[in-house]
């Protein structure tokens, strides 16, 4: 008689299915946290990296990734 063994699945990831990598989220995130939303957008570090992100991209990682 065989066994049947049930596969449990891998755990997903929280930022499974977004366009950025998880470091660059976490870093936007806590940059938010800690100079605010103004202060976030307004960054031109962001250009200057060949990353461009909306600013409504940083307000719903910051309402998914925070209890805030």
């Amino acid at each position: 008689m065989r066994r049947r063994y049930s596969r449990v699945p891998a755990p997903r990831s929280n930022f499974a299915g977004l366009r950025f990598p998880p470091e660059v989220i976490t870093l936007v995130v806590r940059w938010y946290l800690r100079l605010g939303f103004p202060a976030v957008t307004r960054r031109n570090s962001w250009s200057s990296g060949g990353i461009t992100v909306d600013h409504v991209s940083v307000y719903r990682w910051v309402q998914r990734f925070t209890r805030c």
